[in-house]
């Protein structure tokens, strides 16, 4: 193997363990234990090493956003081979709160304003695709005109975060937020039927 390849790998491999270590502490302790020489004492380097691979701790946050929407990706992708798209919608609904309550300081971070709304919305760009893309289905198969389907998802979103939030400040049980989302998302769904005649 040449030298190059093995220094990219040996690279590449360091970055993994950065990152591992950081969710580690976000996951346990929250973003405030989050340092860069924290995560450098966790993965036995310096701190010019994880500054090799992260800028500073904002860029290792938007890392480990991006990472978090990835995680949430997988959730929300499994209820994908749902035939019915209600409760297809519904399944999504309950994998985000889900996925909330299972990550509460990775979920938090992904939602503050650490990092900036723009590079925030980039790292949720396939989620908000995935929810769009099956508001748009509902819309077809139901027969129902969504005037603006990315207004349609942040609706939607809107009341998943609230709902999600309201469990991870204590409001709300988390056992109790699954089926609050449920209802508040056919609640959505039922009215714009009704909204369309329907």
């Amino acid at each position: 193997m040449p030298s190059s390849t093995r220094r990219a790998r040996e690279r590449a491999g360091t970055r993994d363990r950065i990152i591992e270590a950081a969710l580690t502490v976000l996951e346990n302790e929250g973003a405030a234990a989050l340092t860069i020489r924290r995560i450098a004492a966790d993965v036995d380097y310096t701190a010019p090493v994880v500054y090799q691979h992260f800028a500073g701790k904002d860029a290792l946050v938007l890392e480990l956003v991006g990472h978090g929407y990835r995680l949430m990706m997988a959730e929300l992708g499994g209820p994908a081979d749902e035939p019915d798209i209600d409760q297809r919608m519904v399944r999504v609904a309950r994998a985000y709160v889900r996925f909330a309550n299972q990550h509460p300081h990775l979920y938090q971070a992904m939602n503050d304003a650490t990092i900036g709304a723009d590079a925030r919305r980039q790292a949720a760009e396939a989620s908000i695709g995935l929810v769009t893309e099956l508001l748009t289905t509902w819309s077809r198969t139901h027969g129902v005109p969504l005037a603006a389907p990315e207004e349609a998802c942040e609706i939607a979103w809107g009341a998943l975060y609230g709902i999600a939030s309201l469990g991870s400040l204590g409001s709300i049980a988390p056992d109790r937020t699954e089926r609050l989302a449920e209802q508040a998302l056919t609640a959505i769904l039922q009215g714009w039927r009704s909204s369309a005649g329907l």
